[in-house]
């Protein structure tokens, strides 16, 4: 946890946690903020870690210019699974079933990455996830799709500046629903948490696939740009059901992670 000027705080907010949630946790550590305005600029979602912009005071009214900065991300593609959210906090939409051999290389999956890459980079048209706070008509999308009511999802202009691949490691299916078990249990509030850890354990115990490919990524990109949405769309375009599996925002503008 770091104070780089008197107003803007840093800090590293945990897998599992809320932004509200790690902003008052920093409140109740720090007293001389207990009857300060303080909001964050540039939410994360409840399973993605790492850097939250705190401002505090005055600087509160600026929060707009915060919300415009650049940002990067370490994130992991799971291949073999689509959800409704495009990370592993859904139900599952989409399974790999019939679309990828337990022996596709993993040589072959990379040639398919590396060919794809060039559709996630530069400026181009995305749609905002429906489990998004993004508001249709005054409400917000993730209303609508809880409601289960159809409705269309704007899309928007994102711009990727790069968008590195680093290699392939295999994880198995018990391995993998040991992780989804440990991290979704660490999210409070309602999310659905026992309606997918179900989900999962009925998908994960079927034994049609017994291990899942997943990918590392670093992006770089501008302020509005759904990392999760471009996991869900590599996917789509390979032809191999994908969600993000990971994901951790290493900085903000100038502002790197902080420990």
């Amino acid at each position: 946890m770091k104070n780089i000027l008197k107003k803007i705080i840093l800090i590293n907010k945990k897998e599992g946690e809320t932004p509200l949630e790690a902003l008052e946790k920093f409140r109740s550590k720090n007293k001389k903020y207990t009857d300060l305005k303080m909001t964050y600029a540039g939410r994360l979602d409840p399973l993605v870690s790492g850097l939250l912009l705190i401002l505090a005071g005055e600087e509160t009214k600026q929060k707009e210019k915060y919300l415009g900065l650049s940002k990067e991300y370490k994130f992991s593609v799971l291949f073999g699974f689509a959800t409704d959210t495009y990370d592993i906090l859904g139900k599952v939409a989409k399974r790999a079933e019939g679309v990828m051999r337990q022996d596709l290389t993993t040589k072959e999956l990379e040639k398919k990455i590396k060919h794809n890459l060039k559709f996630f980079t530069g400026k181009f048209q995305q749609k905002y996830p429906m489990y998004s706070s993004k508001t249709v008509a005054g409400k917000p999308l993730f209303e609508y799709a809880r409601e289960g009511k159809v409705v269309e999802s704007p899309e928007h202009e994102v711009s990727v500046k790069s968008l590195k691949f680093f290699g392939i490691k295999k994880i198995s299916a018990r391995k993998f629903l040991e992780n989804i078990e440990h991290r979704i249990q660490k999210v409070k509030g309602d999310f659905r948490q026992k309606e997918i850890l179900k989900i999962w354990h009925k998908e994960l115990n079927k034994k049609t696939l017994k291990s899942f490919f997943v990918a590392d990524f670093h992006i770089k990109c501008g302020s509005g740009t759904y990392v999760r949405g471009i996991a869900d769309s590599l996917g789509g375009r390979i032809g191999i059901p994908s969600l993000a599996f990971s994901i951790q925002r290493t900085k903000i503008g100038n502002w790197g992670q902080v420990e």
